[in-house]
């Protein structure tokens, strides 16, 4: 039967068939996971529920919980969870595998999650410094928010980087002419 193979997925779909893989859930990133991990999920979604109010939803591979803006995800693997947590600072912790900058004021903090036991202080406190850090940043004045941003000052060209010849500029000008 004729069809083709989605690029995203690698399934196989019918002529005809409608196909949306990037339309997820929850619970079908979470239901072939072994029970540990999905009770170590539900234990983070209970922690991050109790913070107030947000919007829980699946993108993709990950499960997305944010405010305004995503303070942390979950992106579920076979024998663990990856959670990145966004906070204005780096983690220095044996948690945390790794930690670097995803903006000027935030830092992205991979943890990974093994078992329900590990869903404790101090990665449910990083999880409320996360949730609280946007009325932080919200919270600062405009100039300070503002600070250091150079917007008029040209990008200076690097060393390595030569400079064209201006005979190549001359001979395009001198095509143009003859036209």
């Amino acid at each position: 039967m004729p069809g083709r193979e989605c690029y995203h997925c690698k399934l196989w779909v019918e002529e005809g068939e409608p196909h949306d893989c990037w339309t997820t859930t929850e619970s079908a990133l979470t239901r072939d996971l072994p029970e540990d991990l999905q009770d170590a999920y539900e234990r983070l979604r209970e922690t991050a529920v109790e913070f107030g109010d947000q919007r829980i939803y699946a993108s993709g591979k990950c499960i997305m919980f944010s405010r305004d803006v995503c303070y942390f995800f979950v992106r579920p693997k076979r024998s663990y969870l990856e959670v990145c947590v966004f906070l204005g600072r780096p983690l220095k912790s044996p948690l945390v595998r790794r930690a670097e900058p995803s903006s000027k004021k935030k830092f992205y903090n991979i943890i990974k999650i093994t078992h329900r036991d590990q869903v404790e202080a101090p990665i449910t406190d990083w999880l409320g410094e996360a949730y609280g850090l946007q009325d932080r940043l919200a919270a600062q004045p405009v100039e300070a928010r503002g600070a250091g941003r150079r917007t008029s000052t040209p990008i200076k060209k690097r060393k390595h980087q030569k400079k064209k010849a201006p005979a190549k500029k001359k001979a395009v000008k001198a095509k143009r002419r003859t036209r």
